[in-house]
């Protein structure tokens, strides 16, 4: 485990002692921002983040809420990323943590995470950023030395489900939130998934050993699939994306989920926002931060692609939307 630890560490050019091991990536985002609050580098009540953060970002910072914090929730440009003047606009001086996922998992767009970062340098302000969708897709070596604590999942890279990793700057004292707790030096309780660690480990070797071809593959993924559905760009509205494995759209008219149910019943499988938000009759909260609303925020589905899917795969999906495009449009004129 301690070489896991090791190795790691060594990929995000970090120290090793600043490396957690955790089931995943909702538990690591909420322990981190647990252990930066509990720090005694800057005290205050106010807290920056964005609308469209994953689930497990806005659960933690509701729990800081009802202690009292205050939270600012940022909205997205129109090509889906944070303004920093913006976000240097809404900074106080009681403002303590900042908190900005650096990939999107609806749309794909990429956050200036280090930009950002030299911004809260200068105020003194912590920065938490959640890079579960991001690590093993890109080099995430000048991020991770910029933060003071990230999150990873290892199944967004491969590895197995339930075990993730948290880099907590150790540069930073902070108390368990779980009381008595021995291990991962207090940062998380129970037994350790050694197993588990291992293999999210490999994996993430394995996938940081491939990055440019990874990259190469879902860019010709991503131009095959626009290149298919480009004649109806009239009623689908594809959002600007810096992942080209995460494709975000909406097929003007048409709800998300009836597309989604229309996809699998043809094999495939999509969704209508991040997979922890499954179930959920609200719109995508990546919709929310652009300002889009009401049905047209119901609209949207998420398209994502595999280090496995093929050319042909994408060709047949965009097909297969273009003809449930159609079948709704005759429908439509019946009616």
């Amino acid at each position: 485990m301690e070489t896991c630890r090791k190795e790691l560490a060594q990929m995000l050019g970090v120290q090793t002692d600043g490396i957690y091991f955790t089931s995943g990536g909702s538990e690591g985002n909420f322990l981190a921002i647990q252990a930066l609050l509990s720090s005694p580098f800057k005290k205050g009540k106010h807290i920056i983040t964005s609308t469209a953060e994953h689930a497990s970002i806005h659960s933690a910072l509701e729990k800081c809420k009802q202690e009292g914090f205050e939270i600012t929730a940022l909205p997205y440009d129109p090509d889906g990323h944070i303004e920093v003047e913006q976000l240097k606009a809404a900074i106080r001086e009681e403002t303590v943590l900042i908190a900005i996922q650096h990939g999107n998992s609806e749309i794909g767009t990429v956050q200036p995470i280090v930009e950002i970062s030299k911004l809260c340098r200068e105020r003194d302000i912590l920065l938490h950023s959640d890079c579960v969708q991001t690590f093993g897709k890109l080099d995430m070596q000048e991020l991770a030395q910029s933060v003071d604590s990230l999150a990873i999942s290892g199944h967004k890279f491969y590895g197995p489900k339930g075990v993730g990793a948290v880099y907590l700057n150790p540069r930073l004292h902070w108390e368990a939130f779980y009381p008595n707790t021995s291990h991962e030096n207090g940062f998380r309780p129970g037994t350790v998934n050694v197993p588990g660690i291992a293999a999210m480990t490999l994996a993430a070797q394995q996938s940081l050993a491939s990055l440019a071809e990874q990259q190469e593959h879902f860019i010709k993924l991503r131009d095959i699939f626009l290149n298919t559905i480009k004649d109806k760009e009239a009623q689908i509205k594809v959002y600007p994306s810096d992942l080209p494995s995460i494709v975000g759209l909406r097929i003007k008219g048409m709800e998300g989920q009836l597309v989604m149910l229309e996809c699998n019943r043809n094999g495939y499988a999509i969704s209508t926002g991040s997979a922890c938000q499954v179930g959920s009759q609200a719109p995508a909260k990546t919709m929310t931060a652009l300002g889009v609303t009401g049905k047209q925020a119901k609209e949207f589905i998420r398209i994502s692609f595999g280090k496995n899917t093929k050319p042909e795969d994408v060709r047949t999906l965009g097909k297969t939307l273009i003809k449930i495009l159609h079948a709704y449009e005759k429908q439509s004129e019946r009616n």
